[in-house]
């Protein structure tokens, strides 16, 4: 069997309601794994791309969250409908749906806010909205 090309993690983490950094997977139905495993076998990409699903990817303020590899195309807020699109224009034409990509710059950063030591080695937050918003 010859080695993925792609690999799709869909974040399938399931939280209470109401929880202050959402959730992925509320409904625990995996639908958005499961539609992603049939637009690439309805497209003939399998075995060569798989959709597994994953623990939390930690993106949880942008669920639902995926990570296509070896691209490290991060997509978050994915719904159903975005999945044919997803897979033809990112796996089979190699784009990035900016509409659906979650910025370098955002990741890992529990919603925008990222933790650093300032020069006298004080834990301090930093807001990672946009400069307009920052500026007002």
């Amino acid at each position: 069997m010859p080695k993925f090309q792609q690999h799709i993690f869909v974040c399938s983490n399931q939280r209470s309601a109401g929880h202050p950094r959402g959730c992925c997977d509320a409904a625990g139905a995996d639908q958005l794994r499961a539609a992603l495993k049939a637009e690439l076998k309805r497209r003939n990409l399998t075995p060569l791309v798989r959709a597994n699903q994953s623990g939390c990817l930690d993106q949880c303020e942008y669920g639902p969250a995926l990570v296509i590899y070896p691209q490290a195309i991060w997509y978050g807020h994915v719904q159903l409908e975005d999945v044919p699109r997803i897979v033809e224009q990112t796996i089979v034409q190699g784009k990035i749906l900016e509409d659906l990509r979650i910025p370098d710059e955002l990741l890992n950063t529990k919603g925008g806010k990222v933790k650093f030591a300032d020069s006298d080695c004080n834990v301090c937050d930093s807001d990672l909205s946009s400069p307009s918003e920052k500026n007002e």
